[in-house]
């Protein structure tokens, strides 16, 4: 598996935001968001085995992990390292840009699955991924300005999404204010909440490995 990092920090964003974390960003990726602040991720990297990776998470003291990119779903052996994990006792999550198929993942995975707005330069068009939602995945969409918050909106109330899963709402860092954001989704009267990159607060911007 081709890994560009491995690290131990504090989840940033989404549900677990403030818990201690371990990271597997993955190499590569097939979108170029406009957005995107891990862009070092497309390339590069060094392979790595599934014992490998298993053995550097559990050298960590926590039991919560994250399985980012990059796109970790280009990584052919992704299932058998959820279940290698799943079958330790840890709590496994996914951050995923949704566009390719999840259904061979174990059903305890948690798929933290974006939605991209207009704003991303590689809008979401085909929804069906969002039919498969379980009660514990969550569904990202980071927005770059008022019309991407609303081009969300119509997405949420359009395939019913309140309820069937958490909703998160990301500020592109530098283009849209966390006050903005906020206002936006309190007028919306939407059930979904803000998460913000914890992380960038903590350690900086460009920190990486965090």
């Amino acid at each position: 598996m081709r890994v560009s990092e491995l690290f131990f920090s504090i989840q940033g964003e989404g549900t677990r935001a403030g818990r201690p974390c371990a990271f597997v960003r993955f190499t590569g990726c097939d979108l170029r968001c406009s957005w995107c602040d891990t862009a070092y991720a497309f390339h590069g990297g060094e392979e790595r085995s599934r014992a490998d990776l298993v053995a550097a998470l559990q050298a960590w003291p926590t039991r919560l992990v994250c399985l980012t990119g990059g796109e970790p779903t280009l990584q052919p052996d992704l299932p058998e390292l959820c279940r290698d994990l799943l079958a330790l006792g840890f709590e496994v999550t996914l951050e995923t840009h949704g566009q390719r198929p999840t259904e061979a993942l174990p059903p305890e995975v948690v798929r933290i699955l974006d939605v991209k707005p207009p704003g991303s330069g590689e809008e979401t068009r085909d929804f069906a991924y969002l039919a498969g939602l379980r009660p514990h995945d969550e569904v990202k969409f980071v927005v770059a300005s008022e019309a991407d918050f609303r081009w969300s909106a119509e997405v949420i109330r359009r395939h019913a999404l309140e309820g069937r899963a958490a909703l998160l709402f990301s500020p592109v860092s530098g283009t849209v204010t966390a006050r903005a954001l906020t206002e936006w989704l309190l007028a919306s009267g939407l059930q979904a909440r803000l998460s913000l990159q914890l992380h960038k607060l903590v350690w900086g911007q460009d920190a990486r490995g965090v």
